[in-house]
């Protein structure tokens, strides 16, 4: 049912693509003929911009996962506070690009930094074409900026890492027996009143054979945070195994770099200018505050093109 209608939507735009084209051409001959319709030509090109822009994103995600719900985990890297606080700076910038785009979000784990921060987050993001789209966002993220930590005002450099896995649902067999299981139980951290700091409705997963761990924190009643362990579990084990049957692609592993200067693939300046720069497809952008309030717009675009034909920001083809 979900091919059937991924496939009706592709003869949909088709059809839309064909009557848009239709009545740009019928206005351009009207143009021709003397009448004033420069504003209805203007209107109908940026409408029909805009629909092949989504046509040609729907394109690039044909991976075998692209249109998956998303699980991403967000991990400081050293340096105590400043890179704790950078990785919930990540970890919001990730909360607003999916709210800005229609995704639902739900933080399953979060473990809170030592005076500002996180030490480390997990969440689901759920909806099509999540993962597809959050693969931009995998590796080592570079923060550059006045420390608000620092009481001499210096610059400092942070480094925080991003992993994203696709969310498998149970059309796909994972068989995890449940004697290669270890589950721990402990009282959630943080925030969510007294039944969740007085019950042991936290869980841990640990998977034996490929030391695999997971942990949720976030619901109250253990029985929910059990499911949500076990999502991630699945998600997590899928991945290991294509990691293993696909070893030459490795596009996953290969960035679990360590979380430090050199293996950054994008750098957040914010001192003494302001520039974002993605060091794979070279895209330079100038308006920072509006990326880190969830506008990835032309970064997960560039990265999709650059993915798909190798060819990066400056050859003509990638947004400004």
């Amino acid at each position: 049912m979900q091919d059937r209608k991924r496939l009706e939507e592709a003869l949909g735009h088709e059809t839309a693509v064909a009557a848009q084209t239709s009545d740009i051409d019928t206005l351009f001959e009207l143009a021709r003929e003397g009448e004033n319709v420069t504003a209805e030509i203007e209107r109908e090109m940026k409408q029909f911009t805009k629909k092949l822009d989504e046509l040609e994103e729907g394109m690039l995600l044909g991976g075998l996962n692209d249109a998956r719900s998303a699980i991403v985990v967000i991990h400081p890297g050293a340096g105590g506070t400043e890179s704790q606080d950078w990785a919930e700076m990540l970890l919001r910038m990730y909360l607003r690009w999916a709210e800005l785009n229609g995704y639902e979000a739900i933080v399953t784990d979060r473990l809170e930094g030592e005076g500002a921060g996180i030490k480390s987050a997990t969440m689901e993001i759920n909806g099509e074409n999540a993962y597809g789209r959050l693969q931009s966002e995998i590796g080592v993220h570079r923060l550059v900026r006045i420390s608000p930590f620092d009481a001499n005002a210096r610059r400092h450099t942070s480094f925080a890492s991003v992993f994203v896995y696709p969310q498998i649902d149970d059309e796909i067999n994972i068989d995890i027996k449940p004697e290669d299981i270890r589950i721990d139980v402990f009282r959630a951290s943080g925030a969510g009143g007294q039944h969740v700091n007085r019950t042991e409705s936290a869980v841990r997963f640990t998977h034996i054979p490929t030391n695999i761990v997971v942990q949720c924190q976030n619901e109250r009643s253990q029985h929910k945070n059990r499911a949500s362990a076990m999502k991630q579990l699945r998600a997590r084990l899928y991945e290991y195994e294509l990691d293993k049957k696909k070893a030459e692609e490795r596009k996953l592993e290969d960035t679990k770099l360590g979380i430090n200067f050199g293996n950054q693939i994008r750098s957040y300046v914010l001192a003494p200018y302001r520039m974002i720069k993605d060091h794979r497809t070279k895209l330079a952008v100038g308006d920072v505050d509006r990326v880190l309030n969830g506008d990835l717009s032309a970064l997960i675009h560039a990265f999709l093109v650059w993915r798909k034909t190798g060819k990066v920001a400056g050859e003509g083809d990638l947004p400004d």
